[in-house]
């Protein structure tokens, strides 16, 4: 089956940055739309980040425009996000998830249309 690893987060201080991976393992990993998405404590989980199959098409959450960069490496089967200037806020629980079949432009930010999903991994921002 397919399966999703989370690695690369830590705890950092306000302004650092940090690059978390994802490895996707059991599957064509190209066959894939792949998003990042965090849950804080007490909030529901929240999109962060989605780039297409082929890299061709990328998309942010207007809280982290501008500070996190999403890409992928269909050779190493990896996604990666780039998180620059981290705040406090930005802690939580990251999780990747891979997205197959025909995706249209809303599904990009909806948690229920990702069929695969890793464990997470912690972010923490110290202020």
């Amino acid at each position: 089956q397919v399966q999703l690893v989370e690695s690369g987060g830590g705890t950092v201080q306000t302004g650092d940055s940090l690059r978390l991976s994802c490895i996707v393992s059991g599957g064509s990993f190209a066959r894939y739309a792949m998003g990042w998405f965090r849950q804080a404590p007490g909030k529901e989980r929240e999109f962060v980040a989605h780039i297409s199959r082929r890299s061709d098409i990328s998309d942010t959450a207007d809280s982290v425009k501008g500070r996190f960069t999403i890409s992928r490496d269909n050779a190493k089967n990896t996604v990666y996000l780039q998180m620059n200037s981290l705040k406090p806020e930005d802690t939580a629980v990251y999780f990747c998830a891979a997205q197959g079949g025909t995706i249209s432009i809303v599904m990009r930010y909806d948690s229920e249309k990702y069929q695969y999903w890793g464990q997470g991994t912690q972010v923490t921002v110290s202020s």
